[in-house]
């Protein structure tokens, strides 16, 4: 989510956490252990800076996973929450009805102690009696209901339990794949770092300038058109208001952001909900061309949009590049672009 090969012919605070739990997670791992770990001896600075950009595209695939993983993660804890709930209910409920059983049978023990027809026999006041059975007949009744009830109730908690138990061993599980996968990701992260260490001071800020345009204004550009509506002007200006911040993997703001994560940011301060992925966000919304595009409207890159940026206007996004580049404003044909989104 952010960083991005760029191509030579264009077309919270939170932290993450949690994990890949799908075999996709796998072919991004096996996909980036085969990434170079240095420059070879006999590389051209084009070749490091080639291979750069696969560590960056590969890295920023694998972080889509990561923040996917990471949306599954808040659910499961959503879930098991709920399920400890739900539980603690039925052991509530399940207590007091054994406390109502117990009286019941203490009653009908007080009551009924000896045989109704030497009862009858020997009693004083037969119709009394009689009166007394009655209601004791309804009381041995309402025990058999309350009875049933109790043991429905015993089962819902077992299943309540064991369905607890289980949404607790995928999120335990998801916990122990996370850290894999983002060590996976921080070790590539870092052989990118060592490949661009190893070219001399002028061809990494050639590197750090390839996506921009040749002696463009490093400031703010002017919008280019309306905003398409308010929230869409209001994205903008906190989008705006993160230039210059870091790029951080998988975090959402405010002090750092990958590319998906300062869509979702931006779009949150207009009061509006966005999925965490770019792979999501670019169904956030209706899908335009981009000879429509608007301020405002998200910009995916790669056929598996695993880049992701905001229009702004004469031709321009602001985004969140990749690891030591800060959120910034690049040509919006930077690279291929796969889709054009309104929110």
């Amino acid at each position: 989510m952010g960083f991005h090969r760029r191509p030579a012919q264009p077309g919270l605070d939170r932290s993450t956490r949690v994990t890949v739990l799908s075999a996709a997670a796998v072919t991004a791992a096996a996909a980036l252990a085969a990434a170079p770990a240095g420059a070879a001896p006999q590389d051209k600075p084009s070749d490091t800076r080639a291979k750069v950009d696969r560590l960056y595209e590969q890295a920023e695939q694998a972080t889509e996973l990561y923040n996917k993983a990471d949306e599954r993660a808040d659910k499961l804890r959503a879930q098991v929450g709920r399920a400890k709930d739900s539980v603690a209910r039925g052991q509530e409920r399940i207590n007091r009805m054994r406390g109502a059983l117990g009286a019941l049978a203490g009653a009908q023990y007080r009551s009924g102690g000896i045989d109704p027809s030497l009862a009858l026999l020997l009693s004083s006041d037969p119709d009394g009696y009689l009166e007394r059975a009655s209601v004791l007949d309804r009381v041995t009744a309402r025990q058999a209901g309350e009875l049933a009830d109790l043991q429905r109730a015993q089962r819902g908690l077992t299943q309540e339990r064991a369905e607890a138990g289980r949404k607790l061993a995928e999120l335990e599980k998801s916990r122990a794949t996370v850290a894999r996968h983002k060590r996976t990701v921080e070790q590539k992260l870092a052989k990118a770092r060592r490949l661009l260490n190893s070219l001399s001071g002028d061809e990494r800020d050639a590197y750090d300038r390839s996506s921009r345009t040749g002696g463009r204004a490093a400031g703010m550009p002017e919008l280019g058109g309306a905003p398409g509506s308010s929230r869409a002007a209001a994205a903008i200006a906190a989008a705006r208001s993160a230039i210059g911040r870091p790029y951080v993997w998988g975090a959402n703001g405010p002090s750092g952001f990958d590319c998906s994560g300062l869509m979702q940011w931006s779009y949150a301060k207009a009061g509006v909900g966005l999925p965490r992925t770019s792979q999501a966000q670019r169904y956030a919304g209706r899908q335009v061309s981009l000879s429509e595009a608007q301020p405002g409207d998200l910009v995916a890159y790669r056929d598996d949009a695993s880049h992701i940026g905001m229009y702004v206007g004469n031709g321009q996004v602001v985004h969140a590049p990749y690891p030591g580049a800060p959120v910034r404003y690049d040509p919006v044909g930077m690279m291929p672009v796969s889709s054009v989104t309104r929110i």
